[in-house]
């Protein structure tokens, strides 16, 4: 069938290798002669063009040292003259134009004299005082600015040091010199193509000839092969065919026979197996639905030999197993019974599933058709049909077994084949229930804050953003309730970090139950808080939020276990600030809204806390008036350089050792210095964000050269600053400035704020690498993209969301995404970074993982000097 097809497939006959070779020869021959040329003309055109330039200022700069010489010993016009046109002369000779053109000054002292015309880049030169350069086509061009200086003044007497009295222009024209290089180098080439060509012809004639000798004695051995026995006939060992590789081929021929004679089997066997493997494709579809997966799976198998169940086994806990049974066709009551009775015989045979053990099953059957006949299977069938594979110990997945009904365990061959098929299927079942877990699992929390089960922050704000367009054209407002936790440091300060976040759970659930349904509460960080109010008036958003005021005032939350040990203290209870802003009475646009709702939840805590405000009407304008005033004191800090960087060190948990610092920005003020959440929005709203992560950038490096040292710097940079045109310009001059080596700085992009353009930000940390930078994802685990970074880009580094880390001593599910955080960039060679090592617990439990760095507060906290921070040892 496929000779048949392939004339239709194939239009071209097929090429000769005496041909190929021979013509691939001609082309790359005339590839090499074609670049060469090209190449050896540009490096010509290039070499002559820097020796023109450097030749052109070196008579520039000559001409005006002698200028300077004769003018020290006084001279007349008229030497003067002379002296220009003798230098002209000299240089008209050598093919270089040479012309001195008076400037204003000088013309008021001596008078104008005849010159050409001035175009752009003598205006300019004449304007700023500094030499040019040009590369006009053929040539070169380079202006010299004659700048006055102490002994200039005794002559010009209306001149100032540092202005300009004339410029010095030379021009050479090189394109006569590259024309006849060029040409001599074509005539070379042209020469030496036919002898190397005639060359090419008598080895490539001299290699086909062995290879003709060669293809047709497997041509003669393949013609003989009509059957598995005929392989034992076929011999390609012990012959001279001139060339060692094809002796060598020839051996692994005869290598390949003997393998074949020892594992031929028969074609139907074969086709049997390899159609029933066609069908454990996993494909992202696979993953959605992966019970839905087996059951076709079950339905393709059937195709190819008739087989009624499929069950498999899973351990989802130390003594539960679930079992998963999948019927090709809708079971009589009886022949369910009969089988649910056989497989849990068949499992119970095992000492796991046995006794103790809670073993549930669940049947996966397709719909009843209608008017169909169910299937029916007696109790020899399914005793003497069914085959099962069950391990010692589970495999990716939690699978532990797995098996089969089927008819075709009569036939000797094909229950070898599915002792086979059954291995292959217990991986891929359990990979696709793997996968299925491990794909929703991310998905979810790439979406939620992992204590809470809130949306995180960067969903809020996508939601934020589209709510803002959907109220403008609905024509209905909406309400923004900021809400921060009144002295929630001191709970964790006082009952732990555990205790601390049990509350936030309680304070979450009991925040949700005083809203609507419809309406969003996220976690924006730490006990902030944010709750989208959809279609809601002014005075209907305040009543939500006293409602949450006084059930936050009412929570109570036990003083529980810390890490073992019961401690006697009063329940837990804290107040809410709450700051409210409503679209469009307060803000049409996303970003004004949330800074006016942070703005107000600012002035509830200044009154006292445990309240909620809203702007009155007449607030409004100095609430507008107050955020721009912040706005104009962030851009002020900037132009001034009062953002400065703190430093908080970043260890070795096995042995204490720094090696690094993670370079954070605050805002200096009078009395105390600003986090950067307090300051970062308003400059990105003001623009100034780019200029912001320059200046922090140039202090730390600043402070690194100053102090000597050696360890890296983690520096937060914004994927958008990356996308200025001027950044990487920027940064190459700041690292000369600073004599810091690239390999030590590590650009940290947090995943909360990438581009949404994966392949412009592809191109753009491609620049950074390209510099000598390391690269560091931040916050790894809060964004859905999480593993498009980790495939896509090349990291150096990965710091795991602090989330994560903070709880999971109280938390097996964050327990786990660290050590599979861990594993998964070990595997990819990339180092992991804790962040929010908070305590000495913690620190053990990471290290004990084999994650080998860390930071947090218990490590180290930021500090103004670099090093005056040490780590816990």
């Amino acid at each position: 069938m496929m000779n048949s097809i392939r004339p239709n497939l194939f239009s071209l006959p097929a090429m000769r290798i005496r041909t190929f070779i021979l013509g691939a020869s001609a082309l790359v021959a005339l590839g090499f002669f074609g670049v060469g040329y090209v190449g050896i003309s540009r490096i010509l055109d290039h070499s002559v063009r820097d020796n023109a330039r450097a030749a052109s200022e070196v008579l520039a700069q000559t001409t005006f040292t002698g200028m300077l010489q004769v003018m020290s010993t006084g001279w007349t016009r008229r030497q003067a003259v002379d002296y220009i046109a003798a230098i002209q002369e000299s240089a008209t000779t050598s093919g270089i134009a040479l012309q001195i053109y008076r400037g204003p000054v000088a013309a008021a002292d001596f008078g104008a004299v005849a010159q050409p015309p001035l175009d752009a880049g003598l205006r300019a030169v004449f304007e700023h005082g500094r030499a040019l350069s040009e590369s006009p086509v053929g040539g070169v061009r380079h202006l010299l600015p004659l700048l006055a200086d102490a002994h200039c003044l005794r002559c010009h007497g209306q001149a100032k040091t540092g202005d300009v009295l004339g410029v010095i222009e030379v021009r050479q024209d090189f394109t006569p010199l590259l024309e006849r290089a060029r040409k001599d180098l074509l005539f070379w080439l042209l020469i030496a193509a036919p002898l190397l060509m005639v060359s090419a012809a008598l080895v490539v004639w001299r290699v086909n000839r062995r290879l003709e000798q060669s293809i047709a004695i497997v041509d003669a051995s393949v013609a003989e092969i009509n059957s598995v026995a005929d392989l034992r006939q076929v011999e390609f060992s012990n012959r001279d065919l001139g060339f060692d590789e094809l002796d060598r081929l020839f051996g692994h021929l005869a290598q390949l026979v003997d393998k074949l004679r020892a594992v031929a089997v028969d074609k139907d066997v074969l086709c049997f197996e390899i159609g029933l493997m066609e069908k454990f494709v996993i494909t992202s579809e696979v993953v959605r639905d992966w019970g839905d997966y087996i059951t076709r799976l079950l339905a393709e198998i059937n195709t190819v030999m008739p087989t009624h169940v499929l069950f498999s086994v899973f351990q989802v806990g130390d003594e539960i197993f679930d079992l998963e049974v999948f019927w090709s066709r809708y079971p009589s009551q009886t022949t369910r019974e009969t089988m649910e009775n056989h497989i849990r015989a068949v499992v119970a045979a095992d000492q796991r599933l046995s006794g103790l053990a809670q073993v549930s099953l669940h049947h996966h059957m397709p719909a009843r058709a209608e008017g169909g006949a169910e299937l029916v299977l007696d109790q020899r069938s399914v005793v003497l049909e069914t085959k099962a594979l069950i391990l010692d110990q589970p495999k990716i997945g939690g699978i532990v077994g797995i098996g089969v009904n089927t008819s075709a365990a009569d036939d000797d061959t094909l229950r070898l084949v599915m002792d086979s098929i059954l291995s292959t299927m217990l991986n891929v079942v359990g990979s696709v229930k793997a996968i299925h877990k491990y794909t929703h699992d991310m998905e979810y929390y790439a979406t939620r804050d992992p204590l809470t089960d809130l949306y995180n922050r960067r969903v809020f704000w996508e939601l934020f953003e589209y709510e803002v367009p959907r109220a403008k054209r609905a024509g209905y407002s909406f309400g923004l309730l900021v809400l921060d936790l009144d002295n929630f440091k001191l709970v964790n300060d006082h009952y732990g970090h555990a205790q601390g976040d049990r509350y936030l759970q309680s304070f979450a659930h009991t925040v949700k139950q005083m809203l609507r349904p419809g309406d969003i509460l996220a976690r924006y960080g730490g006990d902030e808080f944010v709750a989208l109010l959809p279609e809601v008036m002014p005075e209907m958003a305040a009543t939500i939020a006293r409602r949450i005021i006084d059930a936050v005032a009412a929570l109570r939350v036990e003083a529980g276990e810390q890490h073992g040990e019961q401690r006697d203290e009063l329940p837990v209870s804290t107040g809410v600030s709450i700051g409210l802003a409503v679209y469009p009475l307060h803000a049409d646009n996303a970003k004004d809204l949330f800074l006016f709702a942070d703005s107000m939840m600012y002035k509830a805590k200044s009154a006292g806390r445990n309240q909620v405000r809203a702007p009155e009407p007449e607030e409004v304008a100095t609430v507008f008036r107050d955020m721009a005033e912040t706005t104009l004191r962030v851009v002020a800090a900037v132009n001034e350089g009062r953002i400065v960087p703190f430093f908080q060190p970043i260890v070795n948990l096995n042995d204490g050792r720094v090696i690094g610092y993670e370079v954070l920005s605050r805002m200096q003020l009078p009395d105390r210095h600003l986090e950067a959440a307090r300051f970062i929005e308003y400059a990105e709203k003001a623009g100034v964000i780019h200029r912001l992560d320059l200046l922090i950038i140039e202090k730390a490096l600043r402070a690194a050269a100053a102090r000597e040292f050696e360890g890296l710097l983690f520096i937060n940079l914004s994927p958008r600053a990356l996308a200025l045109s001027d950044f990487m310009q920027n940064l190459d001059r700041l690292i000369g400035e600073s004599a810091i080596d690239p390999a030590r700085v590590v650009f940290e992009i947090t995943e909360r704020d990438t581009l949404k353009n994966l392949l412009m930000l592809e191109q753009l940390v491609a620049g950074l690498k390209l510099a000598g930078f390391k690269l560091a994802i931040d916050d790894f685990g809060s964004g859905f993209s999480s593993f498009q970074y980790l495939r896509r880009l090349p990291l150096d580094f990965l710091k795991i969301e602090g989330d994560f880390v903070v709880n999971m001593l109280d938390n097996p599910k964050d327990r786990a995404f660290v050590s599979s955080i861990h594993q998964l960039a070990a595997s990819l060679g990339i180092s992991v970074i804790a962040e929010h090592v908070e305590s000495e617990e913690v620190r053990t439990a990471l290290r004990d993982m084999g994650v080998e760095l860390g930071q947090g507060y218990h490590i180290g906290r930021p500090a103004q000097t670099l090093g005056d921070n040490h780590a816990a040892g």
